[in-house]
């Protein structure tokens, strides 16, 4: 089984840009995106029926904001809408759907760039889903956590890391969550797999950012570590356009 994950910055944009020919070729079992910027009266045919998948949505309040989509190809066993706390849920950032093997969380984490409330409100999202994940856990469900986490973890997943010591997104205080959400029983697959290779999965639109190669990995799947051994592989495919993200991989085997 493969899991996508893709930060699109805006669904009916990638739409313009191949976004459904894509998908039907790569064909991965599921595909998790963020950013989706709809409302529920936006999606259309052309957006919830692509090929053999089932869509589901989750909505910010806020029209042009936010959101997050699962595409997928085996129906879930249950579909949930947020953690349960309003002021988290109502920007439309968590979807989670339940399958036989794993309980699978669509995150689209908040940005805390633009004032100090957000950064706030960032942490203490990070807080409760971490509450979140813990409590699932300790239920007995094997976690799968993807996403726009919106923060780079280390100093191999930023370009420039002592330009951005100050800035949200590799802030201390971000990674210290980073820290404690591994220590507390969840793997980055992709560092589990590929050691400290260095790439991104973000790009500015400024400077020929991405042309230049000065990124972010921001993007990731987590796992639960009562689900680490059924990880085989995990990529960030860079050749993928259409955002200013690009699409990262988990395969899972059962």
């Amino acid at each position: 089984m493969n899991i996508i994950s893709w930060n699109v910055n805006g669904l009916r944009a990638v739409l313009k840009k191949n976004f459904k020919e894509w998908l039907l070729e790569a064909s991965p079992d599921i595909l998790c995106i963020q950013e989706t910027k709809l409302q529920g009266e936006q999606v259309n045919d052309e957006i919830r029926n692509i090929g053999e998948y089932k869509a589901y949505f989750s909505f910010a309040e806020k029209k042009g904001y936010s959101g997050v989509a699962t595409y997928t190809k085996e129906e879930p066993v249950s579909v949930r809408h947020g953690i349960g706390i309003e002021r988290f849920d109502s920007e439309g950032r968590i979807l989670i759907t339940e399958f036989k093997d794993f309980e699978l969380l669509n995150i689209y984490f908040p940005n805390g760039q633009s004032s100090e409330e957000r950064l706030n409100y960032k942490m203490e999202f990070y807080d409760a889903l971490l509450e979140f994940c813990d409590k699932e856990v300790s239920e007995g469900k094997r976690l799968v956590i993807c996403g726009d986490y919106n923060t780079a973890h280390t100093e191999k997943d930023i370009k420039n890391a002592k330009a951005n010591e100050g800035t949200s997104g590799f802030l201390p205080m971000e990674r210290a969550w980073m820290d404690k959400f591994i220590r507390q029983g969840y793997t980055d697959t992709y560092r589990k797999i590929n050691g400290d290779k260095i790439e991104y999965s973000w790009w500015s639109y400024m400077f020929k950012a991405r042309e230049r190669n000065v990124g972010w990995r921001i993007d990731y799947h987590f796992v639960s570590n009562n689900l680490l051994e059924n990880v085989t592989d995990a990529r960030i495919l860079t050749d993928v356009m259409g955002s200013d993200h690009c699409p990262v991989i988990l395969y899972l085997n059962f």
